[in-house]
């Protein structure tokens, strides 16, 4: 079968620890995203989010872009893709102007927004996201929109994201080794928190935590705006870990027992339960019970969210989250991690996956495809922004909260890489 032109296709590229997903997607005539083919390959060359091995990279996105072009006959030349990582910081910022015609225009915005971005940052750390949370207009505040109002004084106030220049150095050359172009790299919880947030959770305050094989990444939403990033370098990598080595099983076939058999808390485990679990070399299988596996899990599980709860009482933002806890990430789909979450933060907690996807849905409503489809959203929603083209409300909310960046992010990897 021949493979049409990529065209009006995006693509998003997740460069995950565990496993690499590309992700093939189009606008429907509804407006809606249409997932219309996924690769997934195990990820062999990262840990924690950072490439620590090119060749096993390359090797695993060629793996993963090959299944997405022949699923969905499309020939992929280009690629958002996802970064995280314990070496992303973040901060908010802000910068103020004289507005030069008593009007505000988009110059007006770019410059208030180069004086927002004017801010020490480490020699090693270059920055990734301008992410505007509100503009000023002569001590006028909350406004979302400036361009066209009157004043004399424009303030921004933004959320500044930075990544180490080498970690985001490897992976764009991991890419353009596949003979694929990077047109945008973007925060994984800010690609994921479009895929599973709804507008008003955003509106009340929301914490996002992506829970991925080796990081868990946190997103703060404060009216309508993001406010505070993080990423927690303990995830489910590490429970597979505490389960090999405390039942005595190879890596691989604690993976399996993990995502059969696993629970995140223990009251909610048959105590009459038992499972088979594989000896290591030429040792016999032996018997375990479910009860035992789960204490083995629950303090991981524990520990994660009890650093999430001291991250966000060290932003300040615990008391304004209003709408609580969304868990998403192929960790969070384990059974009891709601009710433990719940125990831990004493606030509501759900589970966050795509909503409102057309074309392979029963295959894209997982938490695990958050980041994928948050980077399509936001794809198209660059694509909207540029073409002055008419979407749906959630892409078109993507966009206006995106594109403030867009320039910027371009033009920073033109004249880095």
């Amino acid at each position: 079968m021949s493979k049409k032109a990529e065209h009006n296709n995006v693509v998003a590229l997740d460069i995950g620890t565990s496993k690499v997903v590309a992700m093939v997607g189009e606008v429907g005539e509804n407006g809606r995203l249409e997932v219309i083919g996924i690769g997934t390959y195990p990820s062999r060359g990262m840990k924690k989010g950072v490439v620590v091995n090119i060749e096993s990279t390359i090797q695993s996105i060629r793996r993963a872009i090959e299944e997405a072009e022949l699923m969905s006959g499309v020939s992929i030349s280009s690629v958002y893709v996802g970064i995280a990582g314990s070496h992303v910081r973040s901060l908010n910022s802000h910068g103020i102007v004289a507005i030069k015609d008593k009007e505000v225009t988009s110059l007006d915005l770019d410059r208030v927004m180069d004086a927002a971005r004017a801010v020490a940052i480490p020699a090693d750390q270059r920055i990734l996201h301008v992410l505007p949370q509100e503009y000023v207009i002569d001590q006028q505040d909350g406004i979302r929109e400036p361009v066209g109002m009157s004043g004399v004084r424009l303030e921004a106030r933004v959320h500044l994201v930075t990544a180490a220049h080498s970690a985001a150095q490897n992976i764009i050359k991991c890419v353009e080794r596949c003979n694929l172009n990077v047109e945008d790299i973007i925060l994984e919880q800010v690609a994921s928190s479009y895929a599973v947030l709804e507008e008003d959770e955003k509106e009340l305050g929301v914490c996002l935590v992506d829970i991925g094989g080796g990081t868990s990444d946190i997103a703060v939403f404060i009216d309508g705006s993001i406010h505070h990033t993080a990423v927690i370098p303990i995830a489910g990598d590490q429970v597979t870990n505490d389960i090999a080595v405390a039942v005595r099983t190879p890596t691989q076939h604690a993976e399996v027992i993990k995502i059969k058999y696993g629970c995140a808390l223990r009251q909610l485990v048959d105590e009459e339960q038992f499972i088979e679990v594989p000896g290591v070399g030429e040792r016999e299988a032996r018997s375990l019970s479910t009860q035992t596996l789960a204490s083995v899990i629950e303090p991981r599980y524990e520990e994660l969210f009890a650093l999430v709860l001291k991250e966000l009482q060290r932003s300040g933002f615990e008391e304004r989250i209003g709408a609580g806890i969304v868990l998403t990430g192929g960790t969070s789909k384990m059974k009891g991690v709601v009710e433990l979450a719940e125990e831990v933060f004493h606030m509501p907690v759900r589970v966050g996956m795509p909503r409102d996807i057309g074309g392979l849905r029963g295959e894209v409503e997982n938490p695990i495809h958050s980041t994928g489809v948050g980077l399509l959203l936001y794809g198209i929603a660059q694509q909207a922004y540029g073409e002055r083209r008419t979407f749906s409300p959630s892409v078109v909310a993507a966009s206006s909260s995106a594109s403030g960046t867009w320039d910027r992010l371009k033009s920073w990897f033109n004249g880095n890489f």
